[in-house]
């Protein structure tokens, strides 16, 4: 059926809780390719708990993972042709540095709905409020927003408007270039932080899709942009780490090079990433906000 624009933006979703230990920062961390190299202390940080067991950071992007509804828009009930769905842009706030471990709550509603015309599809966005589950603390809320390829026309019932217009990129050459080589088993480790999509771990899945070979998870991305730049400007100190919008431009594999030119303007960063073998712009349009 097609979508309801009204009944999709009063949608519901039940409330997400989860328990997370040291172990699954440590992960999710290591599915970023952090600690490629042992002697790098501010790569060690977010991958070894200290002797202590206290001094293990959670890697800001972290967020994206945390209390995650899962692929909903496969549901029956949403309309939405789920098959031609495109992940466009993912944003997070951080209200407060991520807890190493804990256990947390995620309430997902629809905060945008935008038609774009039959023949262009439509741009809906989901928001998410990560909170402390013992304290109630906001800790994190996390945007996505998805390109329904062949879901638009639908006319009235949407949100008024146009969808957010894309960040500005600055022009000249960047303050600072950082590149990062990625483990080609990178997709394998990151999935094991939830996202078991076999597109980005089966080669016939892969290929079936278009691909040569299973691609890096969006999210995975983000994760190894903002590395650079948690270690090119902010030098591994992720109190400083505020926020990050990033949209995606194409896939990168793993065991791709990944150049993230960057520029500082006051308290934004700018960025593009490319997959230099293959001289690809696979992150565009892309910023991180800094204390």
């Amino acid at each position: 059926m097609p979508i309801d624009p009204r009944h999709l933006l009063a949608r519901s979703f039940p409330v997400i809780e989860q328990a997370y230990s040291q172990r699954d920062t440590q992960l999710y961390a290591l599915g970023l390719g952090m600690g490629s190299d042992p002697l790098d202390e501010g790569q060690l940080g977010y991958v070894y708990e200290g002797q202590n067991g206290q001094s293990l950071r959670a890697m800001p992007t972290m967020a994206n993972v945390l209390a995650y509804p899962g692929f909903w828009a496969r549901d029956s009930d949403t309309g939405i042709t789920w098959q031609k769905l495109l992940h466009a842009e993912q944003e997070i706030h951080l209200h407060a540095r991520l807890p190493a471990s804990g256990k947390v709550k995620g309430a997902t509603r629809i905060t945008g709905l935008w038609d774009r015309g039959p023949d262009k599809g439509a741009f809906l966005q989901q928001t998410r409020d990560i909170t402390d589950a013992t304290t109630g603390k906001l800790l994190a809320s996390v945007v996505q927003l998805s390109l329904l390829r062949a879901d638009g026309g639908f006319g009235s019932g949407g949100t008024p408007g146009v969808a957010p217009a894309a960040h500005v990129m600055p022009e000249g050459a960047p303050d600072h270039i950082c590149d990062l080589t990625t483990p080609g088993q990178l997709a394998l480790i990151y999935r094991l932080s939830g996202d078991l999509n076999p597109l980005h771990a089966d080669p016939a899945v892969a290929a079936a899709a278009g691909f040569e070979r299973p691609i890096l998870h969006g999210m995975a991305l983000m994760g190894v942009a903002a590395h650079a730049v948690l270690r090119t400007v902010l030098g591994y100190d992720d109190a400083r780490f505020a926020g990050m919008r990033v949209r995606f431009t194409a896939p990168a594999w793993p065991g791709d090079t990944l150049r993230t030119e960057m520029w500082v303007q006051g308290s934004t960063v700018s960025l593009r990433t490319t997959a230099m073998e293959r001289g690809v712009v696979v992150l565009n349009n892309a910023r991180v906000d800094i204390r």
